[in-house]
């Protein structure tokens, strides 16, 4: 007899309430052995998973390698835009995973969201394949194997970072080698990643016939946030002293919905307030393909036999989780175990988190260097000063203050490439300096107009025998996010049309016309198209290094073709961006620690009704990291290197509060899932009994 049924022949207080009914879970269908990898235990279908992995997380990331520097150079956005930007995508991308999620176990099944929705809507597709993908991997194997479903998560991680190792070191290849309309092929880095995803579209369904497909079991989502809902208000309403308490405040849903969904749902409640902390370790994690990126944009790539492009440094992530995954698992691992020591799950996702922040100690020890490696700006009453001799001849160049006295005095020769600017020190915001010029018997006085914190090139021209001066204001930023930055000198009498790309395009005046700098990307220019009102010549620049400023001089040659004099600026930075290694090292350990840690344990938490909804849930984590990482950005307002601190320091704290939950969680067993058969209370349908009331006679 149902407790809760409402008998006529009794006196009660209770009153009814309508209630939908709950459908029944479906019945599990029978097991079947299915076809085994060369006599494993590992399920043939699991390959194709793993395969679809690969070219769909290929497209992804390789997407993903380019999508700041797409920002950054092509849509030329600022830092802080970009660094917005791309965690806002990367925020979309992992909050989708719910959608999916939904859909998948509530109504057409892992198998059909992932071949038909995931794969085929882009858009959407993260939504789709994220959730479904590892635990329709985890659903291949029977309960008996489950050692090899854990090592399958490792397995499943590789062909992760193997389809992300190669995709980030080939797009930004297909982005910078070869150019579309005269400059960097977006086009291409974008379209080979979408070339992956209809590949992995067939190699998915290719392998329909072996999976094992659990049916979907309603509308799970649907039916946890009622369950909340109802246990939370039914708790609130029954809130009287003569009402016996209860064990969990779930099980006040008891009167509406079956023990086994209350089960469940406490399982998952349990999991979700572990997964609160979580998100700052995604906030740093996924920095590699924003900070870190324009971090590497500031240094020097050229490795001697190779150079490197900024973002192709994301490479070593991939490469790193390839090494240490066997490493950790096989060695490491191990060797804890053998030494007595307890490595639980949440104390590996602990280490995890205290790897990552080191890194970002790291990092932002790297971006101090980097600043201190940068020519230092002019500071109140003060400026620097180059001079530029484009005379045939050597010039003596005397700098005198206002009382006569000398501030500089060299002998430059005929196109001296300076190594450096002078610095001259103001006796107010703006003053005039008389500059002294003697060029063979010819001396020459003039006065030129300084203001403090500026940047300044005298450029001496020759006009026959005489020779004269123009002074010329540099800009105060010449080059931005390592790009490389340039401007002309045009000798010649007439005007001179210079094309550096297709959409860029300069007109330098003739007789010294000096142009403003321009920013290009770093590389080989062999060959710059220029066109004066009556004949077209090219200029070879040569090859233009990341994050340097170039002057160019354009002047006539003997073979009757102009030829461009090459100077340096501002020389490029000379830290090399091998310096970034040992936080990528740091990072990726963290990684393989805390998340394959965390894959399967979300997968072994959840009860069998919920995998894609807690996946979905642990993927939710990143997207919340990276909505911290966009507010930081936008708001912060910090120099790099402090906010690489507060990242790190912020990780610390939340770390210590994760490993105080972790220690009062007790991981939750297989079986403690299962209701026993002689507890089960048959679930009331139709009409429940509301347990408000003010007396009860029973």
């Amino acid at each position: 007899m149902n407790p809760f049924q409402k008998n006529e022949s009794k006196e009660t207080l209770f009153s009814p309430v309508s209630t939908e009914e709950v459908p029944p879970r479906p019945l599990s269908l029978p097991k079947k052995p299915s076809p085994k990898i060369c006599g494993s235990n590992y399920p043939l279908g699991i390959a194709f998973i793993v395969v679809n992995e690969f070219c769909e997380r290929f497209s992804y990331y390789g997407m993903k390698a380019v999508l700041t520097l797409y920002f950054l150079y092509f849509l030329h956005w600022s830092e802080d835009t970009s660094t917005s930007i791309y965690h806002a995508f990367s925020s979309l991308c992992y909050f989708t995973p719910i959608l999916g999620a939904a859909i998948a176990d509530s109504w057409l099944g892992k198998f059909k969201v992932l071949s038909l929705v995931g794969l085929s809507l882009i858009a959407l597709g993260t939504g789709g394949i994220k959730p479904c993908v590892a635990a329709f991997g985890g659903d291949q194997f029977e309960e008996k194997h489950a050692e090899e479903r854990t090592r399958y998560f490792s397995v499943f991680y590789l062909s992760i970072n193997a389809g992300s190792l190669i995709s980030t070191f080939i797009t930004p290849m297909l982005r910078g080698d070869v150019q579309c309309f005269g400059e960097d092929c977006y086009a291409l880095a974008f379209g080979v990643p979408g070339l992956l995803m209809v590949i992995a579209l067939v190699v998915f369904t290719m392998g329909s016939k072996l999976y094992r497909k659990p049916p979907p079991e309603g509308n799970i989502v649907t039916q946890v946030a009622k369950c909340i809902w109802f246990a939370i208000s039914n708790r609130f309403n029954n809130r009287s002293g003569d009402i016996p308490k209860r064990q969990h405040w779930l099980d006040w849903a008891a009167e509406k919905y079956p023990k086994q969904l209350i089960m469940d749902v406490k399982a998952l409640t349990r999991v979700l307030f572990l997964y609160i902390p979580l998100p700052m370790f995604w906030a740093l994690l996924d920095q590699q393909g924003s900070r870190w990126t324009l971090q590497a944009t500031r240094m020097n790539g050229n490795l001697g036999f190779f150079v490197l492009q900024p973002d192709q440094m994301q490479v070593l992530n991939p490469l790193l989780v390839l090494i240490f995954i066997p490493l950790f698992d096989l060695v490491i691992y191990r060797l804890v175990s053998k030494c007595g020591i307890n490595f639980s799950s949440l104390r590996k996702m602990a280490v995890g988190m205290i790897l990552a922040s080191l890194a970002f100690a790291v990092a932002a020890a790297v971006e101090i260097k980097i600043n201190r490696m940068i020519p230092p700006q002019p500071g109140p009453q003060e400026i620097f000063l180059q001079t530029l001799n484009l005379a045939d001849d050597d010039v003596k160049v005397t700098v005198l203050g206002d009382e006569n006295n000398t501030l500089l005095e060299e002998s430059i020769r005929s196109f001296q490439k300076m190594p450096h600017y002078a610095q001259l020190h103001l006796k107010t915001k703006r003053q005039d300096f008389h500059f002294y010029l003697k060029y063979h018997n010819l001396s020459v006085y003039t006065k030129h107009s300084m203001e403090e914190k500026n940047w300044y090139s005298l450029i001496i021209l020759e006009d026959g025998k005489n020779i004269s001066s123009m002074m010329v204001k540099d800009e105060e930023n010449k080059t931005t996010n390592g790009m490389t930055a340039v401007r002309f000198v045009n000798t010649l009498h007439k005007e001179v049309n210079i094309s550096l790309g297709k959409d860029t395009f300069l007109i330098v005046g003739e007789d010294y016309g000096v142009s403003a700098y321009t920013t290009v990307q770093s590389g080989e220019y062999p060959v710059v198209h220029c066109r004066t009102e009556d004949k077209d010549f090219s200029l070879n620049m040569g090859l233009l290094d990341p994050g340097t400023v170039y002057l160019f001089v354009i002047i006539n040659s003997t073979n009757q073709n102009p030829q461009a004099w090459k100077m340096e600026d501002i020389p490029a930075n000379k830290l090399s961006i091998a310096w970034q290694l040992p936080q990528y090292a740091l990072v990726t350990a963290g990684e393989v620690m805390f998340s394959v840690t965390g894959l399967e344990f979300s997968y072994s938490q959840a009860p069998s009704s919920m995998k894609s909804v807690l996946q979905a849930a642990w993927l939710l984590t990143v997207a919340v990291g990276n909505i911290i990482v966009l507010v930081v950005a936008q708001f912060s307002g910090l120099v790099q290197w402090a906010e690489f601190i507060l990242f790190s320091c912020l990780l610390l704290v939340v770390c210590l509060i994760f490993s105080i939950m972790g220690y009062y969680y007790f991981p939750i067993r297989p079986e403690d899932l299962q209701e026993p058969a002689d507890k089960k209370i048959p679930h009331t349908q139709g009409n429940v009994i509301n347990l408000e009331t003010k007396k009860t006679k029973l």
